[in-house]
């Protein structure tokens, strides 16, 4: 029987994006505040994902070996370094972090059964490589404040109580949103970008927190007039706002994931006509299996 399980490592790391090919106008101009000398810093958490049959002891991999292949071939030589100077891939493509994430793989992936590297930024932005050449997977959490009423405007109060009970009550109710918004795209071999950051967070800004912000959902968001707001449809519609924002900052959006409550989450994915059904539902499988 095969189980897939996770360990888990951190580092602390700084790096600069910067490339010498450009001026200094144009390096601000291409990478904001990340391009300042003489860098910047985090504290990266590392999930290592290993797919594996069960063994005689119950187990899929001894974690203590485990351990140690993870810290003598990444966490120990990555640990309080220039990320740029760490690594000599990194001095040909930018240490950023889905381009990290990659580099760990193939770091690691001669010594355990990969089926995924995460690689955390920071609790709002993360990376997911998971082995296909050049693609990879970028995730960027934020939120947004909203109210809304769970009811079909054509049944009558008491019907509506009976679908969604204290959900249906006339002046609604609030949620703290937590939105996660995947994308991806190939890595750029110079920047080790797959999309331009700060383009994904103003377009996630723009065409779903500004506007989603505080308001009752039903009332101020047009396609809620009809639609009922449950999670389910909110995640739905916000996948079409930003699809073709997406798009346009050279990445392609994957998955929408909408958390209302500790107690409640849903999230739906966009699937590429183009894409072979297996390898989709393979690499959905995986990054679903946190």
């Amino acid at each position: 029987m095969k189980c897939i399980i996770t360990r888990r490592a951190q580092f602390s790391a700084s790096h600069r994006y910067w490339l010498p090919e450009l001026s200094e106008a144009e390096n601000q101009q291409k990478f904001g505040p990340t391009s300042r000398s003489p860098g910047h810093g985090h504290n990266y958490v590392l999930f290592v994902y290993m797919e594996g049959e069960l063994d005689e002891y119950g187990m899929v991999l001894n974690l203590s070996e485990v351990k140690h292949v993870i810290k003598s071939e990444v966490t120990s030589q990555l640990d309080f370094s220039f990320l740029n100077e760490a690594w000599p891939e990194f001095q040909q493509t930018l240490p950023t972090t889905e381009h990290i994430a990659q580099a760990i793989w193939k770091r690691l992936s001669p010594h355990l059964p990969l089926v995924r590297i995460q690689l955390y930024e920071h609790p709002e932005l993360w990376a997911d490589y998971l082995g296909e050449g050049m693609e990879a997977y970028l995730t960027i959490s934020t939120h947004f404040s909203a109210a809304h009423r769970l009811a079909r405007p054509d049944l009558s109060f008491e019907e509506n109580c009976e679908i969604y009970g204290k959900c249906a009550r006339p002046h609604g109710h609030g949620h703290n949103y937590h939105l996660e918004v995947t994308v991806k795209g190939q890595i750029d071999p110079r920047t080790g970008m797959i999309a331009d950051l700060a383009a994904v967070q103003k377009a996630i800004d723009e065409h779903v927190v500004e506007p989603f912000d505080h308001t009752f959902l039903n009332k101020d968001i047009p396609y809620f007039a009809e639609v009922v707001p449950t999670a389910e449809n909110i995640a739905v519609h916000i996948r079409e706002l930003l699809q073709q924002p997406i798009r346009e900052t050279g990445a392609k959006l994957h998955k929408v994931k909408l958390i209302e409550s500790p107690n409640n989450a849903c999230e739906v994915y966009c699937t590429e006509p183009n894409e072979a059904a297996t390898s989709s539902q393979q690499r959905e499988a995986i990054l679903a299996s946190v």
